[in-house]
């Protein structure tokens, strides 16, 4: 029978205190299972709970005198730190979780703003295009009313001209711009594509020669 298996509790840790290794393999024998199960239910991860157990039983070999009797029995101090531990696990893992979430929305919301950024740009720059294309009369009325925030009344009497003129011209040079807008997307589009086509075109030329000279691809 080992020498501290009929010991209470309060004589382990005297023998612990004394580094008197059966006595802490008997206390670990005794209230270790319990303990476990404890940070098991909290953390939901048996290494984690393992580890919790070898903690508090570590702290319990290097500082017995931690451990105070008239406070309660060595198991509900073991439960104790158990818990303690297993606790601020618990805390440090949803900092971190919430920590990560936070950094990958910022990511998330920088790059947005980037690619909205870069999206507005490219946007304003057509629009000035098509801007620049309409003749003076309509342009002068389109960037009055739209760019310069004027109403159709005000466009008129800063042109020196009849209100339903300066409309007239505004309709016609939005259409106009449309059209312009409209032209730049295909070609923009068709760039692309003429790209891939001429990619693809010089991949068959590519193999035709070799084939000729009876070279294997």
């Amino acid at each position: 029978m080992p020498a501290f298996a009929d010991a209470s509790d309060a004589a382990l840790v005297v023998g612990i205190g004394r580094y008197n290794k059966d006595a802490l393999a008997e206390a670990f024998h005794r209230h270790a299972g319990p303990a476990f199960r404890l940070a098991e239910r909290l953390l939901r991860d048996d290494q984690r709970a393992q580890d919790v157990v070898q903690e508090v039983f570590l702290l319990l070999w290097t500082h017995p005198e931690r451990f105070d009797p008239d406070r309660g029995s060595l198991r509900s101090w073991v439960l104790m730190k158990s818990h303690g531990r297993a606790v601020d696990l618990v805390r440090a893992e949803s900092t971190r979780r919430r920590r990560e979430e936070n950094d990958l929305a910022e990511a998330t919301m920088l790059t947005y703003d980037l690619e909205r950024e870069v999206m507005d740009l490219v946007a304003a720059e057509r629009v000035q295009e098509a801007v620049d294309a309409l003749p003076h009369s309509e342009r002068s009325a389109i960037t009055l009313a739209y760019f310069g925030g004027h109403s159709y009344r005000d466009v008129a009497v800063m042109l020196g001209q009849p209100e339903g003129t300066v409309k007239s011209r505004i309709r016609s040079g939005l259409t106009s711009m449309r059209v312009h807008l409209r032209d730049l997307g295909n070609n923009t589009s068709n760039s692309g594509n003429s790209g891939s086509a001429s990619a693809s075109g010089s991949s068959t030329n590519s193999s035709a020669r070799k084939s000729t000279l009876g070279v294997e691809s």
